[in-house]
């Protein structure tokens, strides 16, 4: 059983144009891009730092993460990989919650963002003071946030968890007879409830990125290139997702192209993973999935607007002034760690009992 709440009316959320955070960038020439590097890389080593970015970020800070002894990663292995990490300082190249996080988990360490400015649709379509209330008024459902949340969202959860093992944990929680209220994507949630049959309540938030996919469009796309896979985000609308061959996380589309063996891939997910997907399948052709058609608004265009906003001037001027860190209430803090802290617990469980993501639709 799944049911869309009854909301309370989540809030507009005033989402920035991709093209145009893209164009507030001073072009920079090859020389200056080299010395940026260069002074980046010596800050990271000056300060006992270590660079910490998403999928979806540039591919320069991608290169910058992976060539300093950082990490490039979904949401689950930057949490996991800061939280093991013996530098003092984390950096994150994200968006804001990817930075809270990191500190939710490391309190004792100094968490630096790229820019403070890059929030999430799905955090701002779930504010603190209407969901907590919402999970008040429904005391018998265990709460499953993704991770996609505030700080505060995550400590009224009883669990956070991120689309690589979701499937796995509310499989988990059905089993123990738990009912859910799920948030924020519903698209997401809609995925997992239709995937395990739990009974599910989902807050009706959604990606600005994997909403603006097109299923008409991918159809037409796939007749064109008849030969081709689609991969998929789960993030992405059910007309969207039946239509893959693939719906998993961002590292398990990244598997998927390194092992299918088709060599069109069409990709349902932000554009920003095609750096991680090339390294992974250098001789695969891959393929936007469309976001235009009937009914496109999208302003995203396969690209997070938010995740754009992470650049390499912004990284070395936090590096140089330690501007922009994270700062928690140490109250919500610890009651979000607790949420996080399980995710954690049950992925390494995952792990270790050798149990596989599901890799199909």
């Amino acid at each position: 059983m799944s049911s869309l709440m009854p909301a309370p009316v989540i809030p507009a959320v005033m989402v920035p144009d991709t093209a145009e955070v893209l164009a507030r960038a001073a072009p920079m020439s090859r020389n200056e891009r080299e010395q940026l590097i260069a002074r980046i890389r010596q800050l990271l080593r000056k300060q006992d730092a270590v660079l910490v970015a998403h999928y979806y970020v540039h591919e320069d800070l991608q290169m910058i993460a992976e060539e300093t002894g950082g990490h490039v990663a979904d949401s689950l292995e930057m949490a996991r990989f800061g939280h093991e990490h013996s530098a003092t300082t984390l950096v994150v190249a994200g968006v804001r919650f990817m930075g809270e996080t990191a500190k939710i988990l490391n309190p004792e360490k100094r968490v630096l963002m790229a820019t403070l400015e890059a929030e999430c649709s799905l955090d701002l379509e779930c504010p603190a003071s209407q969901f907590i209330p919402f999970c008040d008024a429904h005391p018998d459902r265990t709460v499953v946030v993704y991770s996609n949340t505030s700080a505060e969202v995550k400590a009224r959860a009883d669990w956070v968890v991120t689309s690589g093992i979701a499937v796995q944990l509310v499989r988990h929680l059905k089993e123990q007879g738990e009912r859910i209220l799920w948030a924020p994507d519903r698209h997401l949630g809609s995925y997992l409830q239709q995937t395990t049959g739990a009974d599910m309540m989902l807050w009706p938030g959604a990606c600005v990125v994997h909403e603006a996919f097109k299923a008409q469009a991918l159809a037409e796309m796939k007749r064109q290139h008849p030969d081709a896979a689609v991969l998929a985000h789960p993030e992405s609308p059910a007309a969207v997702l039946d239509l893959a061959d693939v719906v998993g996380s961002t590292t398990q589309l990244i598997d998927a192209a390194r092992r299918l063996s088709q060599h069109e891939l069409i990709v349902a997910t932000d554009n920003g993973i095609f750096h991680k997907m090339k390294q992974a399948a250098p001789d695969k052709l891959l393929i936007e999935a469309p976001t235009a058609g009937a009914g496109a608004t999208c302003r995203s265009c396969a690209h997070c607007p938010w995740m754009a906003m992470n650049d390499m001037r912004g990284l070395a001027h936090v590096l140089e002034t330690g501007d922009n860190e994270v700062h928690l209430d140490e109250e919500v803090r610890v009651k979000a760690l607790r949420a996080t802290a399980r995710m954690l617990d049950f992925a390494r469980s995952l792990k270790a009992s050798g149990t596989a993501a599901p890799r199909q639709a």
